[in-house]
């Protein structure tokens, strides 16, 4: 049996009633956080290109563009609109093991594809469950190798909406391993292209459309190369350097969504909210002006640089500045969404304190327990230093979810999108989304 057979009939064969009730709930957290970053996302121009692009095709009318009162669009095409909105916000979720954003292509594909079905919200809650773990799974077999050679996540995020479509079309266990097989030689994506561009969210639109694109195919009938995942030049073996053995181990023991998803509780990449979460604890202990702050040192495993753009001018850039992460949480003695506004972008405060942002040596002791952890340490000019350490950052499902964070989340984006009686009509419909018994209870409010 190949690794692609294996890991859809569990995929295929896995019941609603067999998952456990944490997973369920973080299915139905990544709907909500989805969905708010989308609103946030909504205005951004790439987002309106590719929805204007998206709405000139037209076509068979399955599925709802978010947030839009036009008509409704074939589920391919919406799925990637929707992604992309999302994505373009910077405001979504990631895997702590390799800051890939599975639940936009999730919610993008398993909300348009429920449009097209009919499909009930425990359909749709499993084919996100299993959905991320398809990608969890396939993605921690080829990490760090393909991180290494400069691809993008966008090549684990295909698998997720490939799993999430395979379920909500229905297919069987034959029909899903090709879908599988498809995906796997589908998507490209380099990491230099995302970090300070337009392109990380055109991945994430691609990844969806090509997952869904695989599992119409295999439904269809079309067939790809079973042993794609394991096989000599195959997909493990060209990205991760490893045969994918590890993809069908212990399936069922535990639920990647619970052990490794991270909601994002504050805007930007997701590997530079640890390091804001110790600089504002550590800012609140040392209770200092911030120019008597002489320097501000900080410290992850591996790291030996300052990544991104060290003066940020945009949300894009802010989303991939450590340094900006750093200086604004010291500055403020928190971080949260107002961090993403032009206001705090442009703060001099926070750009004066930007300058005094150092990378100090990588942690030696319990780097096993830096799951995108970080160490922060204040040096203030009367030689006081003040040091902080957040190991896991705050929304990340190992650490648990409060609903009372994501409601909050929900609140401040949602409306940009939705009026306030929409922004609580759909809150509410996501907190009870194992009753909802057709999805369209919940699109009707975002359109």
């Amino acid at each position: 049996m190949t690794v692609a057979r294996e890991l859809a009939a569990f995929l295929a064969e896995t019941k609603y009633a067999d998952l456990p009730a944490q997973a369920v709930d973080h299915a139905a957290i990544v709907i909500a956080s989805t969905l708010a970053s989308a609103a946030c996302g909504k205005s951004i121009e790439s987002a309106k290109i590719i929805g204007d692009l998206a709405r000139e095709r037209g076509g068979k009318p399955e599925a709802s563009v978010w947030f839009d009162s036009g008509p409704k669009l074939p589920a391919i095409y919406a799925a990637r609109a929707n992604a992309l909105m999302s994505d373009a916000a910077a405001s979504d979720d990631s895997d702590l093991r390799n800051i890939v954003h599975k639940g936009t292509p999730l919610t993008a594909t398993a909300l348009a594809l429920a449009e097209r079905t009919g499909a009930s919200g425990k359909d749709v809650l499993a084919a996100i469950v299993l959905g991320y773990e398809a990608a969890g799974r396939i993605g921690e077999s080829i990490t760090p190798g393909y991180l290494r050679q400069g691809f993008h996540g966008c090549l684990v995020a295909i698998f997720a909406a490939t799993g999430a479509a395979a379920r909500l079309l229905r297919l069987d266990a034959e029909k899903t391993a090709h879908a599988i097989a498809l995906a796997a030689t589908s998507m490209g994506g380099l990491h230099a292209a995302a970090n300070t561009s337009v392109s990380r969210e055109y991945h994430a639109g691609q990844a969806t459309q090509s997952g869904i694109d695989a599992a119409l195919a295999a439904a269809r009938g079309y067939t790809g190369e079973l042993s794609i995942l394991e096989a000599p030049h195959g997909f493990c073996a060209v990205y991760g350097g490893t045969d994918g053995a590890s993809i069908t181990r212990d399936m069922g023991k535990d639920w990647d969504i619970v052990t490794d998803m991270a909601v994002k509780l504050v805007p930007g990449g997701h590997p530079h909210h640890a390091s804001a979460e110790a600089a504002a604890n550590a800012s609140r202990e040392a209770n200092v002006a911030p120019e008597k702050i002489a320097a501000i040192v900080l410290s992850r495993p591996a790291m030996t640089a300052l990544s991104g753009p060290r003066h940020p001018k945009d949300l894009i850039d802010m989303a991939h500045s450590p340094a900006y992460f750093v200086a604004a949480a010291v500055a403020d003695r928190a971080f949260g969404w107002a961090h993403a506004g032009a206001e705090k972008i442009a703060d001099p405060v926070i750009h004066d304190l930007i300058d005094k942002v150092r990378v100090g040596p990588p942690p030696t002791e319990n780097v096993a327990a830096y799951r995108q952890g970080a160490t922060v340490t204040i040096e203030t000019t009367d030689g006081r230093r003040i040091t902080n350490t957040v190991f896991v950052p705050k929304g990340a499902g190992c650490r648990g979810i409060d609903w009372a964070d994501i409601d909050a989340k929900y609140r401040t984006l949602a409306p940009n999108a939705l009026d306030a009686r929409q922004v609580e009509a759909s809150l509410e419909v996501i907190h009870g989304f194992r009753d909802v018994k057709n999805v369209s209870a919940l699109i009707e409010l975002l359109r």
